[in-house]
Order: structure tokens, then C-alpha cells, then sequence
């Protein structure tokens, strides 16, 4: 099945849509495919601000009209309380949220951007789209990351070398509670390294410390520069450790 072919048979739909890549590629096919395609965005804590206007710049390149729903990502007790099931339950809420909002709006299906590179077994969230009948057309079309990449590159899409970015919460340790001061010490670190050039990397944290995550190609320049940005860093973190071990990088 191609995509031409899914939005034939699905010609009015939702897009849970985050402005990465695979999201932005899908709903730059589907206008393509003469689908009136909707992208629902929500704007929650666990999304920094860059996320945001990466996904209003590739809407209004595209010329499509896009939903922001502000959502309170921390409005549930086992949400806040970062289980090993955090992840389905965030998922879970999120997509009620966009189902309820676009079934207001006459749109009956919900789509997402997960693709064939995506394995159901390691991604509790997916199993929540499962039990909500959210669909992923480049999943069934077995489009994947470097597919999608490629022809995202094709189209132009600035988002095609975009790399993943996982949600802030993924940076709190599993069982520690997820604060919205936490989420905020996070994006405020992670923004400062942006400015200074490091790409790809992670803030992670557990009890006060922050751990420091970055590929392999960028150590050396941390370590060197690791005084500065433990001095920077101090403010929100008592401890400031750098992972030694290069972080293996997404497609």
C-alpha cells in the first residue's frame, strides 16, 4: 500500500502532529494526496519551545492551518508519579485529548507519525495508540526513518535532517517524580548547550545531579568546556556529571 492509496480510502482525517520529522513529512504527503489532513498540536510542559515553532513554521510553509490544544501534561496522578508505564499513560491522555477536540471538529480518525522503523515492542506509547484506533500510514506503508528522511529531502522539508527529540520527561529517572520546576531546569539546560553549538545530546537527571549525554563526536569539546558548563549549570543542579560513553544517536 502506498500513501496515495491510504489517503484514498481515508480522505478526511486528524494528524497528531509534533513538527518533527516523520509528522511533518506525513502531512506534507497527505495535502499532497488531496487529503484534507489536520494537524492537531499540543502544546504541553514536555515539549520545549523550539519544538513548537519548528512545528508552526512547517505548517505555515505548507500552508496548513494547525490546532494548538494547551494541555496540562502533568494533570494525572501516575503521569506526575513517572512509573514504568509513564510513558502509555502521557500517550494515552494526549491522544484522548486530540480525539475528543477533532471529533468536534468532523474529523473521525486520528493519524500519527510512528514509521516501520518504529518497534511496537520497545514503545509502550504505541500500544496506547493501539486501544484509541489511532492509525500510522507510514507504518502501514512501511515507510522508514531513512526512507523518509530521503524523500522528506526531496520535498524540501527543512525538517529532514531534524534529529529525534524525545519529550523532557524522558530526562527525569524512571520513579522519580516528574515537577514542572524539574522540567524547566532541564529545558534551560538543554537550551544554553543549544546555543553553544552542541547538537543531539541529553540532560538527564536523577535525585539533584544532571548527566550529560553527548555523541561521541562532540566528548572531547565537553570535557574540555566542562568547568563553563558546570559553572552554567549550577544554578539548577547540584551535581553536573558527563557520561563518558558517546550517546548512540537516533535515525
Amino acid at each position: 500500500m502506498t500513501l496515495q492509496d491510504f489517503f484514498s480510502g481515508h480522505p478526511r482525517c486528524a494528524l497528531a502532529f509534533s513538527g518533527g520529522a516523520d509528522s511533518a513529512y506525513l502531512l506534507y504527503a497527505g495535502l499532497r494526496c488531496g487529503a484534507e489532513l489536520r494537524p492537531y498540536y499540543v502544546k504541553s510542559q514536555f515539549q520545549p519551545d523550539f519544538e513548537y515553532r519548528d512545528a508552526m513554521r512547517l505548517c505555515a510553509s505548507l500552508g496548513a492551518a494547525v490546532t494548538v490544544l494547551p494541555f496540562d501534561a502533568l494533570c494525572a496522578e501516575a503521569v506526575r508519579q513517572n512509573g514504568p508505564d509513564r510513558c502509555y499513560d502521557c500517550k494515552k491522555n494526549i491522544m484522548s485529548t486530540i480525539i475528543a477536540r477533532a471529533a468536534e471538529d468532523g474529523f473521525p480518525l486520528l493519524l500519527d507519525g510512528s514509521n516501520a522503523s518504529d518497534v511496537a515492542d520497545d514503545r509502550p506509547g504505541m500500544r496506547a495508540l493501539g486501544e484509541l484506533g489511532v492509525l500510522s500510514p507510514l507504518r502501514l506503508c512501511g515507510l522508514t526513518k531513512p526512507e523518509i528522511r530521503r524523500l522528506s529531502k526531496e520535498a524540501g522539508l527543512f525538517t529532514w535532517d531534524k534529529p529525534a527529540y524525545a519529550c523532557l520527561a524522558t530526562r527525569v529517572k524512571t520513579g522519580e517524580p516528574i515537577t514542572n520546576e524539574r522540567l524547566a531546569a532541564i529545558e534551560r539546560s538543554e537550551d544554553w548547550l543549544f546555543s553553544r553549538g552542541y547538537t543531539d545530546f541529553r540532560v538527564r537527571t536523577a535525585g539533584g545531579s544532571a548527566l550529560l549525554q553527548f555523541p561521541e563526536a562532540q566528548l572531547a569539546r565537553a570535557r574540555e568546556e566542562l568547568p563553563a558548563i558546570r559553572e552554567r549549570l549550577s544554578a539548577d543542579f547540584s551535581d553536573i556529571i558527563l557520561d563518558p560513553k558517546g550517546r548512540k544517536t537516533a535515525l
